[in-house]
């Protein structure tokens, strides 16, 4: 029997569109078109001008032929131009794959080819290492070079500048949903620590999704003034270009990141929003005072990457920054797992509200469920903050798989839930808990040790500016713990003096062995490089 609600009932133009970030820039164009939208240097354009930058990109690249499927590549740092990639690229049905600029030409080339871009936009900073890396490529790519006012300049690698590209798209250029929310968005390649980097592709759907689920996460109003410190060609700035439309906000532009860019900003620009890396974070707490700026207003940070130490949060919370904590994965958009604050938290003492701020915390509101499983039963572990499990996603928000690479997708996907490789725990409350990566744990004569564990402690030392630590091959106990610490400036410590910190903190089989001091190697996004540390561990004597 047919269900009565399916007679005569279908889906028309009149009671549904395919959800897409695009629409969000349509509105923020009709409903607050003299706006500020975007401040970067001397340059100001509101959200009406921004929109129609975007139809002639979209309107430029379809006169070029390129279309529903077609990557297009881009190479700058956060400047106007890759915001509008957002929307300009997918207008015109393509894909946009923003390049991390801190990455070598072989890789690169790789990205280049594995994407099958057929055109390249490229910032005139880093013309050299976009020409190595083309010249790994036999065919051909349209190459349209980005001068940045704002940038040192560089050379001209194509035919057209980008203005001179946009000025031939036509400016009412219509702006088209995609015929299926499905269709991909976005291409973002995960770091490749091992092997090639991976694919991941977003569709319309989930990032029209995220975009929303970080408005309502993180209580954004209308017109926040938002500060492009995370980069925008990492999980596509967390979604926060598509968000920023939604609520017609301000995106202040920043080449490089640094306290004194970070503080100018927030005093001169009005700043109140930003995202960023714990190491963000300790570049502003540990900023000289001729760094800093004053600002009586609240700024509220969001942070990720890896799990911030609560001895973090709380300084930031104590330098006027309201912090919100979350996490994800390239794999799902960005943030997708959310820290949110309860009211009767607000009475915890400052120490026991940064421990509890340092939880990942509980799904964001466009995904579906979020567990600690037993990766190899998939049952999930018990509620006690005590068993470990694996964080497994499942929803909209989680990519559509990794591009050319069926095998890597069905390992992603086994069992019917996205698998993050991220060993945790979950509290009574339903909040998860990260304790390590899988390979990251530490196994020393038969009993787990969280690195994470350890790092808290060593970030509470005085003299720590930074820590990670990793395993240790050793002959009696398998592993044991080996420390990397990064010193404030200007300061001193030894050895023995960080090991007996974390024994007077710790049970002492989880205090490191063995201490290296220097600076720790890091990824573009900020994320400790744990496997350079790892080499290096194993390959170091004791002094």
């Amino acid at each position: 029997m047919q269900n009565i609600f399916d007679q005569d009932l279908n889906q028309n133009p009149a009671n549904y569109a395919p959800l897409s970030p695009l629409s969000l820039l349509t509105r923020a164009e009709r409903v607050y078109p003299d706006h500020p939208a975007v401040i970067h240097g001397s340059l100001r354009r509101n959200w009406s001008e921004t929109a129609t930058r975007c139809r002639r990109l979209a309107s430029a690249l379809a006169l070029h032929h390129i279309g529903r499927g077609d990557t297009v590549a881009l190479m700058a740092p956060n400047i106007p131009e890759l915001l509008e990639a957002h929307y300009g690229i997918p207008m015109a049905g393509a894909v946009l794959n923003a390049l991390n600029v801190r990455l070598d030409a072989a890789t690169l080339a790789f990205i280049l080819e594995h994407g099958e871009a057929k055109v390249l936009i490229t910032d005139t900073e880093f013309a050299p290492l976009m020409r190595e890396a083309l010249g790994q490529i036999e065919r051909e790519i349209l190459v349209i070079d980005i001068e940045d006012s704002q940038g040192p300049g560089g050379e001209r690698l194509g035919k057209l500048t980008y203005e001179e590209f946009i000025a031939k798209g036509e400016p009412r250029f219509p702006i088209t949903l995609p015929a299926d929310e499905w269709d991909a968005i976005s291409l973002n390649y995960t770091s490749g620590t091992t092997g090639n980097p991976k694919g991941v592709v977003y569709h319309h759907r989930g990032a029209y999704l995220n975009a929303m689920s970080n408005i309502i996460g993180w209580n954004m109003a209308h017109h926040p003034v938002y500060l492009w410190t995370l980069p925008m060609f990492h999980c596509n700035g967390w979604c926060f270009p598509w968000s920023l439309a939604a609520v017609a906000g301000t995106s202040v532009c920043l080449r490089t990141v640094s306290a004194g860019g970070i503080f100018n900003a927030i005093a001169e620009q009005g700043v109140n929003h930003f995202c960023g890396a714990p190491v963000v974070l300790n570049l502003l707490i540990n900023a000289p005072q001729r760094e800093r700026r004053d600002f009586n207003h609240t700024v509220k940070v969001m942070t990720a990457a890896a799990p911030p130490p609560p001895s973090v949060l709380s300084a930031m919370e104590e330098n006027g920054f309201a912090m919100t904590h979350v996490y994800g994965l390239t794999e799902t958009y960005g943030p997708a797992v959310i820290c949110s604050w309860k009211p009767d938290w607000d009475d915890l003492s400052t120490d026991e509200q940064a421990e509890t701020k340092a939880r990942q915390g509980v799904p964001y509101h466009a995904l579906e469920d979020l567990q600690i499983l037993d990766p190899q039963s998939m049952a999930p572990v018990a509620p006690d903050a005590s068993e470990m499990g694996e964080a497994m996603f499942r929803g909209n928000i989680v990519m559509k798989g990794y591009l050319k690479n069926p095998k890597a997708t069905a390992q992603a996907f086994a069992g019917g839930w996205f698998h993050s490789g991220d060993l945790g725990v979950m509290h009574p409350d339903q909040y998860i808990q990260l304790k390590d990566r899988s390979k990251d744990i530490i196994i020393s004569g038969g009993e787990n040790i969280s690195s994470i564990e350890i790092e808290d402690v060593l970030y509470r030392h005085p003299q720590v500016l930074e820590a990670a630590v990793v395993a240790k091959a050793d002959d009696h106990w398998g592993e044991t713990p080996c420390a990397f610490v990064h010193l404030k400036e200007g300061v001193q410590t030894t050895e023995q003096d960080i090991i007996d910190h974390c024994r007077n903190n710790l049970a002492h089989f989880k205090a490191p062995k063995n201490v290296i001091f220097g600076e720790l190697p890091k990824t573009s996004t900020g994320k400790i490089q744990k496997f350079k540390l790892r080499e290096r561990a194993n390959t170091s004597t004791r002094k």
